[in-house]
């Protein structure tokens, strides 16, 4: 080993406690930066991740077979603008029932209403399924249902005893839709067969466009679809921008504080690192004196100080990269199902990037000190620390002396001025320290309000629950083996026994539904309110809240997915039945409800 290397280990070795210290400070830095780094990419990554691996559709919209055929459908796929198309695909909405008992569901159950498209292949140019579980559906009697919440396996039977005959389809598989374009896929020949002859068939049609990144341009690649067919005949679409803003509704309203918080600990990571390495090195100015009497030019007794920094930091570096991976797991361990299957785990690059910027600063950091130290004269590089430095300070230390303080005092409070750098960089690591407790109690009591704003019924204190269990609206309750069939409460029972309780004030009533909006793909979950709801009425962005029938306050997404505004009407319906309703306030929500 060479002399340099000694000097180095023996260094390292010699003072223990910094040493353990460097390690500990660059451990919890690049910790925090790894965490921090891979939930900001999580939160944004994964669903562009998987809209490029499956090819998800930009833009899936629905065509009423009475006003188009199906060539004239196939043939906006040369529209302006439009780089794939797939479909088109003849869909449907079904309502099942169980006919097989599974562990989550007995037979005989009613479930909510099932978009079905008649699809061949599961793969092609847009929206490339990806199978979770079982086979795709090859032949008639073969259903797959949509993965996301589905309580049925590959196995179970469901009938479908609205439609003529009640037909019967196996379930054969699983499948996941990046941007959910149907809750359940047959072939072409089985969606043929399920549809009825009362009415126009629906089709779906898929496109990618060349320009698809924001509002405008999905406006835009809209508008061309609908001048390639005839007046009428488009009746709903579903963005891609609106799945993305429902996935990322939860996450993107922490972003911006996750985001401050990585800032904050960055930037303390930063001055602790420079505190603790520059106060190492400077403290050993008499040592590099000595170094400096036996020989050692002024470049190997900064490469020997840097190295004696950069040793035991690239040690904590190490550990906090496998840590920050550690830690980082439990926080995206469910993006993988959020994200319809996109992998969610912190990118190499940031494994990468934050020691590789930790050692940069220590390098830094110990540079500094260490060349100006170098520079010294070999007598002066030794009597550092045994003689008082008077250069730095002067001014501040005759101040201080006419102040009617003990002396100890006023020599401490002159001290910060002999070294301005080091004080600075102290008083600010002070400082984001206190930044970041208040601004963690402050967004603790926000994040609380806005939680409690977001759920309707947190102005009530009392909420009672007639049953229903968790189950989605339109479920069917179904007892468990054994459970005593008691009949369920009557809503005007429960509201003349509310009204005969003494002590009661108010009380309103609610009950939901999945129900299908003019101008949205899919189903959209509807409240609905019995009663004065007037001092519950949750905090509105625009407009006003319910005041009587036929009035509706939906979200912000809601509005934007349906291109309408406050003040439209819309039309809803559910098995059948058909009402229209207008809107009159908007407030703000991670869903696309009404």
């Amino acid at each position: 080993m060479s002399a340099l290397g000694k000097v180095v280990r023996a260094g390292v070795g010699r003072r223990r406690m910094q040493t353990a210290v460097m390690i500990l400070t660059t451990l919890v830095a690049v910790t925090a930066s790894v965490v921090a780094a891979g939930v900001l990419t999580a939160s944004r990554a994964p669903f562009e991740h998987a809209m490029a691996e499956q090819r998800g559709a930009h833009l899936a919209a629905q065509f009423d077979g009475g006003e188009v055929t199906e060539p004239d459908l196939a043939a906006t796929a040369s529209a302006s603008g439009v780089t794939a198309a797939a479909g088109p695909f003849r869909t449907l909405e079904l309502r099942p029932r169980t006919v097989s008992a599974s562990a989550a569901i007995p037979a005989g159950v009613t479930l909510p209403a099932l978009t079905v498209a008649g699809r061949a292949d599961r793969l092609g140019p847009v929206d490339r399924l990806q199978l979770v579980a079982g086979d795709w559906a090859t032949r008639p009697g073969q259903i797959v249902l949509a993965e996301v919440d589905s309580p049925l396996r590959p196995g179970a039977r469901l009938t479908f005893p609205d439609l003529p005959g009640s037909p019967t389809l196996t379930v054969v598989g699983l499948a996941r839709s990046v941007t959910g374009t149907a809750d359940a896929w047959v072939t072409p020949a089985q969606a043929e067969a399920l549809t009825t002859k009362s009415g126009a068939p629906t089709y779906e049609m898929l496109y990618r466009f060349r320009h698809a990144g924001t509002d405008a341009q999905m406006s835009t690649a809209r508008a061309a679809i609908a001048a390639a067919v005839p007046s009428g005949a488009l009746t709903a679409t579903r963005s891609h921008l609106v799945v993305r803003q429902e996935q990322l509704a939860n996450a993107l309203a922490f972003v911006p504080f996750v985001a401050a918080f990585g800032v904050l600990g960055l930037a303390m990571s930063v001055l602790i690192i420079g505190i603790v390495v520059s106060g190492a090195v400077g403290a050993a100015t008499r040592r590099i004196g000595i170094l400096k009497s036996l020989g050692f030019t002024p470049a190997q007794v900064v490469r020997a100080y840097v190295a004696q920094a950069l040793a035991p930091a690239a040690l904590g570096c190490a550990l906090g990269v496998a840590l920050g991976n550690v830690l980082a797991g439990p926080v995206l361990g469910d993006v993988e199902d959020v994200y319809s299957g996109a992998p969610a785990s912190v990118p190499w690059w940031v494994d990468v990037a934050a020691p590789a910027v930790a050692l940069a600063l220590v390098a830094v950091a110990a540079l500094v000190p260490a060349l100006r130290a170098g520079r010294l004269r070999t007598v002066e590089a030794i009597s550092v620390g045994r003689t008082a430095g008077t250069a730095r300070g002067r001014l501040a230390r005759r101040l201080t002396g006419r102040l009617p303080l003990p002396r100890p005092v006023g020599l401490g409070l002159a001290h910060p001025f002999a070294r301005p750098a080091r004080s600075l960089t102290t008083a600010a690591a002070v400082a984001f320290a206190a930044v970041t407790v208040t601004f963690a109690v402050g967004l603790a009591l926000t994040l609380g309000a806005v939680q409690s704003n977001r759920m309707l019924d947190s102005a009530a204190p009392v909420v009672v629950d007639t049953g229903g269990g968790q189950g989605p609206p339109g479920a069917q309750v179904v007892r468990a083996p054994g459970q005593s069939a008691e009949p369920s409460a009557a809503p005007a029972e429960v509201a003349a026994a509310l009204r005969a309780q003494e002590g009661t004030r108010r009380f309103y009533g609610t009950a939901q539904a999945e129900v299908r909006a003019s101008g949205i793909s899919g189903a959209t979950t509807v409240t609905a309110y019995e009663g004065d709801t007037s001092w519950a009425a949750p905090e509105l962005v625009s407009g006003s809240w319910l005041t009587g029938p036929g009035q509706a306050v939906v979200t912000e997404r809601f509005l934007h997915a349906a291109g309408i505004a406050v003040g439209d009407s819309l039309t809803l319906t559910e098995a059948g039945r058909r009402t229209t309703v207008r809107i009159v306030g908007r407030r703000s929500s991670p869903r696309t409800t009404a």
